[in-house]
């Protein structure tokens, strides 16, 4: 039960989080209406990869400075974990964005941007897949990655910010925060980011443990 509180904590908080997201109230705004319930799930989604992108450019660098197997592995199971939530991000995000800007896919800075982020974390994992040999397959991936992470930053974050962009908190927007969201909504809201990283590390580290059994047991084999 120690080791586990921040595993029931995640559960909770995600759990409350969907209850009140989907039930509580909100307040009456123009164009986007009950839309802005999305916020709940939208963007915990996009927080959710982040981390976990970030937790693999960590056990990156720590693969490249031990040599150990066991950083190399929990770096592309957050990676492959991320990816879930990536892509559940970009689903939320383009149902969103049918519903208050009147297409799926506007060409949009951040979103343009997003689909490049997504397309650079799955090179990735193919990068993997091609490289046969295990020292020299973890090692170029180690290295992709460590860039791959300030590039997505720039073009998620950065960018958008410098240009024209429908997105809040770009392009001159304000943020939800600043606009959108009262003092019902913030609780909720950080509730649901902290809430789903946690399920994303706890998912994370099960990957990590189904990878160590089939390391073990192909040594066996």
């Amino acid at each position: 039960m120690k080791k586990s509180w921040w595993k029931i904590l995640g559960l909770v908080m995600v759990a409350a989080s969907i209850v009140v997201g989907l039930l509580g109230p909100v307040p009456a705004l123009f164009l986007l209406h009950e839309t802005i319930r999305n916020v709940y799930f939208h963007v915990p989604m996009w927080s959710a990869m982040f981390a976990l992108y970030f937790i693999s450019v960590v056990y990156s660098i720590r693969y490249l400075n031990s040599g150990r197997v066991n950083d190399d592995l929990i770096a592309v199971e957050a990676v492959n974990t991320g990816i879930v939530f990536c892509i559940i991000g970009l689903l939320t995000g383009m149902q969103w964005a049918n519903i208050t800007w009147g297409m799926a896919w506007p060409n949009d800075a951040k979103t343009n941007g997003s689909a490049i982020a997504t397309l650079m974390y799955l090179a990735y994992l193919v990068l993997r897949n091609a490289l046969e040999e295990e020292q020299k397959r973890a090692k170029i991936s180690a290295i992709y990655n460590i860039f791959a992470f300030p590039i997505m930053i720039v073009l998620m974050y950065i960018m958008p910010k410098m240009t024209d962009s429908l997105h809040p908190g770009s392009g001159g927007n304000g943020t939800f925060g600043d606009l959108d969201m009262n003092n019902q909504m913030r609780p909720v809201f950080y509730m649901a980011i902290i809430g789903w990283i946690l399920i994303g590390v706890w998912i994370c580290t099960l990957r990590y443990r189904v990878r160590l059994l089939e390391n073990k047991r192909n040594l066996i084999d």
